[in-house]
C-alpha cells in the first residue's frame, strides 16, 4: 500500500495537532485499515469509528494529548485475532508494532510513537495491562463502552454467532446453577465480561456511560427472563420473570 507520508508543515501548531492534521491523519488510517483482515463483524470500520468518536469527547475533557488519542483510537484494532484463537492475549501488542510500523512509515512525530504503543497495547481486557498514561486511560475506556449497551449487545451476539454458540442454556438461561460458559452461550458473556467492564472504567465520563449502558443491559435481560418465563439473576439475587 503506497499511503503519502503525513505532512509536517500544517499538521501541528504550538498548542498540538491542528484540524489539517487530523484529517490527513485520519485519512491515512482509514486507508490503513480498509487494507487488514478483521477477525469478526464486531471489530469492522463501524466499531473504530465509535471508538474514536469517544475517545475525542473523553480526550476533551481529560485535557489529554490528542496527537496520541486519536490514532491509538483509530488503529487499536489494525490486528484483530479471533476470541478462541491461542494468540489472543498478544492481539493488542501486535496491533502496537503494526501501528507504529505504519505510523513510522507515514513520517509521524516520533516523540508520540511510544504513547500510541502503549494506548493501544494496554487497551485490551485480555492483555490486562495496567495503563499508564491518561490517553491510554481514554482508550481503554473508548474501547470498552463500545462492548457495552445496545450496540455492546449486537456486538456479543455477532461474535458467539462466530462461535456457533447458542444464545442461553435452555436449562438453566442465566447461569445460576450451572458453570459459566461463554463460548457455548452468548448470554454467559454478559457475566463473565462484560457486566464487569463498568469497575474497569479509568475516566469519571467513562464509568457514567458504562453503569448507563450496563443498566440498558440488565434490562435486556430482564425482558428475555419474562420471554422464555425464566427468572433473571442480577448481582446474585435472583428476580422471577
Amino acid at each position: 500500500m503506497n499511503t503519502p507520508p503525513f505532512s509536517h508543515a500544517t499538521a501541528f501548531s504550538a498548542s498540538g495537532l491542528t484540524d489539517d492534521g487530523l484529517q490527513q491523519l485520519e485519512s491515512q488510517c482509514a486507508a490503513f485499515l480498509a487494507a487488514q483482515p478483521t477477525a469478526d463483524a464486531a471489530h469492522d470500520i463501524d466499531h473504530i469509528h465509535r471508538v474514536v468518536a469517544t475517545a475525542k469527547q473523553l480526550a476533551e475533557q481529560e485535557q489529554a494529548e490528542c496527537a496520541i488519542v486519536v490514532p491509538a483510537a483509530w488503529l487499536h484494532d489494525c490486528v484483530t485475532l479471533p476470541k478462541n484463537h491461542p494468540q489472543r492475549h498478544q492481539a493488542s501488542a501486535l496491533a502496537a508494532q503494526a501501528a507504529v510500523d505504519f505510523l513510522t512509515g507515514i513520517g509521524y512525530p516520533q516523540p508520540y510513537l511510544d504513547g500510541i504503543y502503549h494506548a493501544i497495547e494496554a487497551h485490551s481486557y485480555s492483555a490486562n495491562i495496567a495503563v499508564k498514561s491518561v490517553e491510554a486511560a481514554i482508550v481503554q475506556d473508548a474501547d470498552r463502552i463500545d462492548a457495552l449497551g445496545a450496540i455492546g449487545i449486537a456486538r456479543c451476539i455477532q461474535v458467539s454467532t462466530g462461535f456457533n454458540s447458542a444464545l442461553y442454556s435452555t436449562n438453566d438461561p442465566f447461569g445460576i446453577t450451572r458453570e459459566r460458559d461463554d463460548k457455548a452461550f452468548c448470554i454467559d458473556h454478559f457475566y463473565t465480561k462484560l457486566f464487569k467492564l463498568a469497575d474497569t472504567m479509568n475516566t469519571d465520563a467513562g464509568r457514567e456511560e458504562a453503569a448507563r449502558r450496563t443498566a440498558y443491559m440488565k434490562g435486556f435481560l430482564r425482558q428475555l427472563g419474562h420471554e422464555i418465563g425464566e427468572g433473571y439473576m442480577d448481582e446474585g439475587d435472583i428476580t422471577e420473570a
